[in-house]
């Protein structure tokens, strides 16, 4: 298979140069299998786990037998706090838990791998030279946005969740970014495929994307 050639853009949305996708990376294939287990496994570690519900031994209350064992026609009970009875103790309830499981590294690499691969068939991954600013305003960052292709109209751009990969980020880039609301910024080393399957584009530096090639590869 040939490899990938995506057209860099500079700041101003002008394409300005192009560049080769490493074939061992983007090689075009989908694995849908990893992408669903990362997903699940990634989603399973945000849950909080915090259902709790108490057991007939630790509700209060039901020290004393309600009544004797036999002579009275009503049915033989221990305690007020049974399973059985109101404000009793709940039978096989839920209790505080973690949910998160580890997954291999390969599978993981091969789910990213995959995200990575579906956005470029989309054609929703953009190369972007780099991104700097002189001052941390938003309205500067924002700009470099409805500059580019895909967000001709701030409108437009507002229906799109982005991610926006980067190699580093100072501090003038995260005060500047941070305001934007349709986009969300990250590094190349530390991004997963549920984030990138999560944003309907993938803006990524061409710094990053070297980064995130390597670190695949």
């Amino acid at each position: 298979m040939e490899p990938i050639t995506l057209p860099i853009y500079n700041s101003e949305g002008k394409q300005i140069d192009s560049v080769k996708l490493n074939a061992a990376v983007f090689d075009g294939s989908v694995n849908k299998d990893s992408l669903y287990q990362a997903v699940v496994a990634y989603r399973a570690g945000q849950r909080k786990g915090l259902a709790s519900t108490k057991t007939r031994g630790e509700v209060s209350g039901g020290g004393v037998k309600p009544w004797r064992q036999k002579g009275t026609g009503r049915a033989r009970v221990g305690s007020i706090r049974s399973p059985l009875w109101r404000h009793g103790g709940v039978i096989f309830g839920p209790h505080p838990r973690n949910f998160y499981y580890q997954l291999p590294k390969k599978l993981k690499s091969l789910a990213l791998k995959s995200s990575l691969n579906a956005k470029v068939k989309e054609g929703n991954f953009m190369v972007l030279d780099e991104l700097k600013l002189d001052k941390p305003k938003t309205k500067e960052a924002a700009m470099v946005f409805s500059n580019l292709m895909s967000f001709k109209s701030a409108g437009r751009a507002k229906k799109y969740s982005t991610l926006l990969l980067l190699d580093k980020l100072d501090k003038n880039l995260k005060l500047a970014l941070r305001n934007i609301s349709f986009l969300d910024v990250n590094a190349a080393r530390d991004t997963h495929s549920y984030e990138v399957l999560a944003h309907r584009k993938i803006i990524i530096t061409k710094g990053a994307l070297e980064q995130l090639t390597n670190r695949l590869k």
